[in-house]
C-alpha cells in the first residue's frame, strides 16, 4: 500500500480518511479536520474504507483511471457504514479540487498526447460502432431504467429553477422539457398557415420529449435512435397515447434520415456521435433543416478545453463516448454554414440529477441485484457517483446550443425563451402510460 499511501498524504488536506489494507494494517490520512462535502448527508468522518484483497492497493494506483472502479466493482475496495462509496468519491474529489484539478490527471505530455489518441480512436463510430455502442448503453432492461429514471424516463440533466433540495426529479425534469422547448421556437399550426410544424428528434431516448413536443404544439415528430428497445418502449407510448400517426419513431441512424424539417432537436446525443465525426453531423442536419428553421442542442460538456473521456468510462459505460469543450461545436458548426444565436452554460444541475439517480438506484439494490447482479450494481453506483463529482467537483457542465441558418429565424432578444417556458410549465405533463393501469391496458 505504499504508493497509494503516498497519493493519499498528498490529496487528503481536510478530514480524515482511514484505509485499512488487506491484512488489517490501518492507516489513516487527513488531519481529520476541515470540511466534509454537504452532499455526504451530514456525516462527519472519519470516511473508512477496507481493502480486502491484496492487490488491491497496487491495482487502484498502477491503473489510476480504472483501479478505484474496478476495485471496488469487484468488492476488493469496501466502504464502511455509515458511508457509502458516493461519499468516499466526493470526499477524494473535494480534497482533490483543493490540491489542483491536475492532480488526478495523467502526468506528462506523453501520456497526455497517448490518452487524447485512445480517446479519439474510440470516438470513431461508424454505422456498426454507433449501434453497437447504443445497444451496450441503452438495451440494458427497461426495468434498471425505471428504477431510477423519473417517470418520463429522462436519462439527461434535469433544470432545477428552483431549490434544488426542495424540488422533485420529476418536476426539474419537467422544467427541463419546457426550457428546451422554449428555444425551438415552435409553432402550433394555427399560428403556421394551418400546417403542423415537422421535427426530428435525433437520438430521442425514450420518446418523453418528442411525445412532450407533439402535445404542446401539435406538430410532427420524427425520433430516430439506434437502442432497439428503446425505440419498441417508444412505439408502444405513442401508441397508448393514440399519437402514433403524428409522433412516429424509427430504430436508424441519424445519418439516414432524408427529408426536411422546420425544428431539429437533440437531447443528449452529441456524447455519443465523436469529435472525428461532428463535421458529418452539422453538414446533415444543416442539409436537413429549414432555411428559416432552429435547431436546439442540448449535452455535456467541458467548461474548460478539450479533453479525453476517462478509460472507466469508455470501457463500462460510453463506448465511443465523448464530452465536447465548446470550442469544438462551435468551430465545426461554423464550418457548415451554422450561426449559434444561444448559448447556456447549466452547472451543477447535472450534479442534482445524479445525486438523485444514485439514491433511487440504492433504494432499488435488491431488484437490480437480482435482475444482474452484485457487480454490475456496484458497477453502475460507481458510475453515478463519479459523474456527479465531475459535475459537481470537476469541469463539467451542460450546454444547451441554439443554431439557426438564418437570424430571422428567431426573435431580436430573449425575453421570448422565458415566456414560452413559463407558458409550458403553467400547462402540465404528458400523460405517462406505465403508470396508468388503464391507458396500460388499452395499449395491450
Amino acid at each position: 500500500m505504499y504508493l497509494l499511501g503516498k497519493f493519499l498524504e498528498k490529496a487528503i488536506r481536510a478530514g480524515s480518511l482511514v484505509v485499512t489494507d488487506y491484512d488489517g494494517t490501518e492507516r489513516s490520512f487527513g488531519p481529520g479536520t476541515g470540511d466534509y462535502p454537504p452532499e455526504v448527508g451530514g456525516r462527519p468522518g472519519p470516511i473508512r474504507i477496507r481493502l480486502t484483497n491484496k492487490k488491491a492497493a497496487n491495482h487502484i494506483v498502477r491503473y489510476p483511471q480504472l483501479g478505484a472502479g474496478e476495485a471496488f466493482m469487484w468488492g476488493w475496495l469496501e466502504v464502511e457504514p455509515p458511508h457509502d462509496i458516493r461519499d468516499m468519491i466526493l470526499f477524494v474529489t473535494m480534497n482533490a479540487k483543493r490540491l489542483g484539478s491536475g492532480s488526478l490527471k495523467p502526468k506528462g505530455p506523453m501520456r497526455k498526447a497517448l490518452q487524447r489518441t485512445i480517446a479519439k480512436l474510440d470516438g470513431i463510430n461508424l454505422r456498426a460502432s454507433a449501434r453497437k455502442n447504443a445497444e451496450h448503453t441503452y438495451n440494458l432492461t427497461r426495468e434498471l431504467y425505471e428504477r431510477f429514471l423519473d417517470e418520463d424516463r429522462q436519462y439527461t440533466m434535469a433544470y432545477y429553477r428552483e431549490d434544488p433540495f426542495n424540488t422533485s426529479l420529476e418536476q426539474a425534469q419537467m422544467d427541463k422539457k419546457a426550457h428546451l422547448a422554449a428555444k425551438m421556437y415552435l409553432k402550433r399550426p394555427e399560428d403556421n398557415g394551418g400546417k403542423p410544424m415537422k421535427v426530428l428528434d435525433i437520438g430521442c431516448g425514450w420518446g418523453g420529449f418528442a411525445l412532450y413536443l407533439n402535445k404542446m404544439y401539435g406538430c410532427e415528430v420524427l425520433g430516430v435512435a439506434l437502442a432497439p428497445d428503446q425505440i419498441a418502449f417508444c412505439q408502444e407510448r405513442a401508441k397508448a397515447l393514440g399519437v402514433d400517426d403524428q409522433v412516429k419513431f424509427a430504430l436508424c441512424d441519424y445519418r439516414d434520415v432524408q427529408g426536411e424539417f422546420d425544428r431539429i432537436s437533440s437531447v443528449g446525443l452529441l456524447e455519443h456521435v465523436g469529435t472525428i465525426h461532428y463535421p458529418q453531423f452539422y453538414e446533415h442536419t444543416n442539409r436537413l433543416l429549414k432555411k428559416d428553421g432552429v435547431m436546439i442542442s442540448h449535452c455535456c460538456g467541458r467548461s474548460g478545453a478539450p479533453g479525453f473521456t476517462d478509460a472507466w468510462t469508455r470501457k463500462y459505460i460510453f463506448p465511443g463516448g465523448y464530452i465536447p469543450a465548446l470550442s469544438e461545436l462551435v468551430t465545426q458548426s461554423e464550418r457548415y454554414g451554422w450561426q449559434v444565436m444561444d448559448v447556456e452554460a447549466m452547472r451543477f444541475h447535472y450534479s442534482h440529477t445524479l445525486e438523485e439517480w444514485y439514491n433511487r438506484t440504492v433504494m432499488h439494490e435488491a431488484e437490480i441485484t437480482a435482475m444482474y447482479d452484485l457487480q454490475f450494481y456496484r458497477m453502475w453506483l460507481f458510475y453515478l457517483a463519479g459523474a456527479e463529482q465531475s459535475f459537481r467537483n470537476g469541469t463539467m457542465v451542460n450546454w444547451q446550443v441554439q443554431y439557426v441558418k438564418d437570424r430571422n429565424a428567431i426573435p431580436m432578444t430573449r425575453e421570448y425563451i422565458h415566456e414560452e417556458s413559463a407558458r409550458l410549465r403553467a400547462i402540465g405533463e404528458v400523460p405517462e402510460w406505465r403508470f396508468d393501469p388503464d391507458i396500460k391496458e388499452a395499449a395491450e
